[in-house]
């Protein structure tokens, strides 16, 4: 049996990862064959987040989708208001919108940012036994809001398990995506295959 001075050394001891020289070494960039550069990593591979200053302010705007796939019975409560919480939605559009409003604090090397607009809206696919969730959120700044749309989309996604979670733990949230994206240097991105205004 060994004794307790053993694991206070192995505890002293930076894991093998951590000590190699490696770690110290520049990352590879687009003229060394790295491909794009990863802007939250600095040359020696440390988080960081990233300096926008000198980034002129545009106005920008970001959509992200999600879905929570149920049982049918389920669904047709949430369209019923027969959640026994009680309005489902409604709690979730709100919990949406404080996320994107919050994500600066969620996300670590996300800018908190002035949020001009951010909403949530809500569809049902019955034939799929779904509750699709889109989130769209503006500013006018250096930098995007997609990670706030997204945030919002999770956020509403996870506020809607939780309030039917009661009639229904097997719910699966998933698909959460940033669907479109404009302003900013890298301009207006869509998803490919997204109908989305």
């Amino acid at each position: 049996m060994s004794n307790g001075s053993n694991h206070a050394d192995e505890r002293r001891q930076a894991p093998p990862h951590l000590t190699d020289d490696k770690v110290s070494q520049p990352l590879p960039g687009p003229a060394e064959g790295g491909g794009a550069r990863l802007t939250h990593l600095d040359e020696r591979g440390h988080a960081r987040m990233v300096d926008v200053g000198a980034k002129p302010e545009t106005e920008r705007v970001a959509v992200a989708r999600a879905e929570v796939r149920m049982k049918p019975e389920t669904l047709t409560l949430i369209q019923s208001g027969g959640v026994p919480k009680g309005d489902v939605l409604g709690v979730a559009r709100v919990a949406g919108i404080m996320a994107a409003k919050r994500t600066g604090d969620l996300i670590p090397l996300c800018h908190p940012l002035p949020i001009t607009q951010a909403s949530v809206d809500f569809a049902f696919d019955e034939a799929g036994s779904r509750v699709l969730i889109e989130a769209r959120v503006s500013t006018v700044g250096r930098t995007g809001v997609e990670m706030e749309a997204l945030t919002a989309c999770a956020a509403a996604a996870l506020t809607i398990y939780d309030m039917a979670k009661a009639v229904d733990k097997g719910m699966v949230i998933g698909e959460v995506r940033l669907v479109k994206k404009t302003g900013g240097k890298s301009g207006t991105y869509i998803r490919p295959g997204e109908n989305v205004e």
